[in-house]
């Protein structure tokens, strides 16, 4: 393990951190809110560390899966460590096991809250809060590789350990400028989210809010009732830059690229699609009677299916009162999650389809022991190596989420409260069903089940690997 380079680029990390907080400073001074000093105050602090770690350039910059993987776990872990003493220091969440949940929810775009009044918040912590998503939605070490020179081609590691998905590709031969068109995708969307918002009526600091949520697909709300307060078509715009969000990325490079054939071509991205409108147009059957007009119904079961599947967890409508096969169809959503390559959570379209294509393929063989089958995407063949990581992560994914249903079981709630904290935990959704249904929240937990969601939250959003990794002892040997 070569610590020098590990410690380094956390030198980045909490420097950027520095940067990234006097954004909430910057509105506690224009709503003129003590608050704002505090996240001053913890901007220096983290520029200042950052500074000392980077003093001096480690004498080896070789950065190999290991340290990448390390490195990646240790920055979001030291990231949330000190995103949250803000919070503390400002008062608006005194208990630090809550601040650190609240905080480790919004950079892993997970949203769910222990809050059971968002609206006592003063307008800078509801900003920085918002804004957690928005920097963990891309991916931080996306956002650093993008301005800075790391450290060249073997940044590549750290992509793969942060970027959602059963394989990592660059959309151009250079790693930065992979980085430079991902965050000029991420931004564009959100800048016409914000914009489209105002046009219809939204504040300003609410669509800043908001947008931060949807396109980091987190869903940290800045009122109690979710979006439930805004009108009809504020829900509609929401929900349509939820669906964009949860789209793999490389459809928009193909497009911008004129590529359009390619676009057509994904597969994830059509099965993506069809899967939610299948998921809304039964939902919209079963819940029918439970609305006035046919257009409430449509818009509360697109804005739901679109909200889980892509991990953002916003709410219209309190879903835990559905009837059973809806909120059933809602959990199984849970699990598939979004596309791989966008900011949403979950197994990944991909992955699921990998899954069921290597089932067909075994089942297959027992018929035509003789027979030989490629497992085939996009028209393209999937390498052995790509499909023992999905049937691995799968694995990693059940023993994680049961062992962690097991350990949150000691708190005495129900089973469905537990599981769907568990499900919504690691794929990073927000809210589940019962006592942490969407008019809930996660407050009922010990401290203790609380710390076990929040490495859930982690394992979640970097894809298990490198939390895994890093609890490996044989991991921090030196080479």
């Amino acid at each position: 393990m070569n610590y020098f380079i590990v410690l380094y680029i956390l030198g980045h990390i909490l420097k950027f951190e520095g940067l990234f907080l006097l954004l909430p400073a910057l509105v506690g001074l224009i709503y003129r809110e003590y608050a704002g000093f505090s996240y001053l105050a913890m901007a220096g602090v983290c520029y200042l560390l950052g500074t000392l770690l980077n003093r001096k350039k480690p004498s080896s910059q070789n950065l190999y899966t290991r340290e990448g993987f390390v490195t990646v776990a240790l920055s979001w872990i030291v990231m949330s460590i000190f995103g949250a003493l803000p919070f503390v220091l400002a008062g608006d969440i005194p208990s630090y096991v809550d601040a650190l949940f609240e905080t480790i929810s919004g950079f892993t775009t997970t949203g769910s809250s222990i809050l059971t009044d968002v609206e006592v918040l003063s307008r800078t912590s509801l900003f920085w809060r918002s804004f957690t998503h928005w920097v963990g939605g891309m991916g931080v070490f996306v956002f650093i590789m993008a301005v800075l020179p790391l450290m060249g081609g073997s940044t590549m590691n750290l992509m793969k350990a942060e970027s959602p998905g059963p394989s990592v590709s660059k959309f151009v031969p250079r790693v930065k400028d992979t980085a430079k068109i991902l965050y000029g995708i991420y931004i564009a969307i959100t800048v016409c989210e914000i914009i489209i918002l105002c046009v219809f009526g939204m504040p300003l600091f609410d669509s800043l809010t908001t947008s931060f949520g949807t396109v980091g697909t987190g869903g940290f709300g800045i009122k109690n009732s979710s979006i439930a307060a805004y009108s009809p078509a504020i829900q509609y715009t929401v929900t349509v830059f939820m669906i964009l969000s949860g789209v793999n990325y490389t459809l928009y490079f193909c497009i911008l690229s004129k590529r359009l054939k390619e676009a057509f071509k994904l597969e994830e991205v059509r099965w993506y699609l069809f899967i939610i409108f299948a998921a809304a147009f039964v939902i919209i059957c079963n819940t029918r009677h439970m609305y006035p007009t046919l257009e409430e119904t449509v818009r509360h079961s697109f804005f739901q299916v679109g909200s889980i599947i892509t991990t953002t967890g916003y709410a219209t409508t309190d879903f835990d009162l559905w009837p059973e096969m809806s909120k059933m169809i809602l959990v199984i959503l849970m699990f598939v999650g979004a596309c791989a390559g966008s900011t949403g959570g979950g197994i990944k379209v991909s992955r699921v389809l990998i899954m069921f294509k290597t089932i067909r393929k075994e089942l297959s063989l027992i018929i035509h022991p003789r027979e030989v089958r490629r497992i085939r995407m996009d028209s393209h063949v999937i390498e052995h190596d790509t499909v023992r990581s999905v049937n691995v992560f799968i694995a990693i994914y059940f023993v994680l989420l049961l062992a962690s249903s097991l350990l949150i079981s000691v708190d005495g709630l129900d089973f469905t409260s537990n599981f769907t904290a568990v499900v919504s935990a690691i794929n990073n959704i927000g809210p589940g069903l019962s006592l942490v249904g969407p008019t809930q929240n996660f407050s009922v937990f010990s401290a203790f089940s609380k710390l076990v969601l929040m490495f859930d939250m982690l394992a979640g959003r970097l894809e298990m690997f490198p939390m895994m990794v890093m609890l490996m002892p044989t991991t921090w040997k030196k080479r």
